[in-house]
């Protein structure tokens, strides 16, 4: 049984992480990295079978995951090192000259836990859906996991890759949506609005959940129920409820902390309101 309490003081940290690195580099996407901390901590140090060390490529006989939406990289870093990919300690290297970490991941920097380069909106679920394919055919049992914008649903390469991995019962594939119904213009409504997504997902063949991505307890259950799903002829989809700048009052409800930093006394506010747990780096 998952140890909530020990995920959510895992979380804790993460935040911490970004805020700390977008703030150091002045640089970066903290909203919606604050928004997904929940969902990267319980699908790395709970649900995803994986293995940090030693990273391999391939990643045979393990779960893949592949993050689309490729400018939330933050917490994506913040997660590959708390679970071991690379030292704590790099994560204040992020977006810095020669780092590893560059602002979207990269694949030419041999970074440990990216498999692809990601961030050009619509592109990582195609991936995924490759690397589903290529575990059914090499008899490999383990998942492919990917996580996508809510913003990002209104690239046309995306519901290509839908209709692709339906048709071809890759269900062995666990996409999540981050819908926190925001992005860099503004609210998704008043941008393109992409309203009913379960029954969209359902009509193009999809196994469709939906959960609350600030409640460890919902994720965790979610995840492995949609687990429990996988080999029965549909790819599954999760709409996860966020808010974007989750844990630091002042960036929640509104589409302004898509993309900006914290000036240092934002950053003091951000690090009052998140507990320090697992040590910064």
């Amino acid at each position: 049984m998952a140890d909530i309490q020990n995920l959510k003081h895992t979380a804790s940290q993460i935040r911490r992480d970004i805020v700390r690195m977008v703030h150091g580099c002045k640089s970066g996407h903290p909203g919606g990295s604050l928004g997904c901390a929940d969902y990267f901590t319980a699908l790395f140090f709970e649900v995803m079978k994986h293995q940090p060390d030693p990273f391999n490529m391939d990643g045979q006989e393990q779960d893949l995951f592949f993050l689309s939406n490729g400018h939330i990289s933050p917490v994506y870093y913040s997660a590959l090192a708390r679970s071991g990919y690379f030292p704590v300690k790099e994560l204040a290297t992020f977006r810095r000259l020669n780092s590893r970490l560059q602002g979207h991941p990269a694949t030419h920097e041999h970074l440990p836990g990216i498999r692809i380069a990601s961030g050009s909106l619509g592109q990582g679920l195609s991936v995924a859906v490759g690397a589903a394919q290529a575990k059914k055919l090499n008899k490999d049992n383990k998942l492919v996991w990917c996580l996508t914008g809510d913003g990002e649903l209104q690239e046309g390469q995306i519901w290509e890759a839908i209709m692709y991995a339906a048709h071809n019962k890759c269900d062995n594939l666990i996409v999540t949506v981050d819908f926190n119904g925001r992005q860099i213009d503004g609210d998704l409504k008043d941008i393109m609005g992409i309203t009913e997504l379960r029954s969209k997902f359902e009509a193009f063949g999809w196994m469709v959940l939906d959960m609350d991505g600030g409640d460890m307890e919902d994720i965790i259950a979610t995840l492995n129920k949609a687990i429990g799903l996988a080999g029965q002829g549909k790819p599954i989809y999760i709409v996860m409820k966020t808010e974007m700048g989750q844990g630091v009052d002042y960036m929640m409800g509104s589409h302004k902390w898509h993309g900006i930093f914290p000036n240092d006394e934002q950053l003091a506010q951000a690090l009052n309101q998140l507990e320090e747990t697992l040590g910064d780096f």
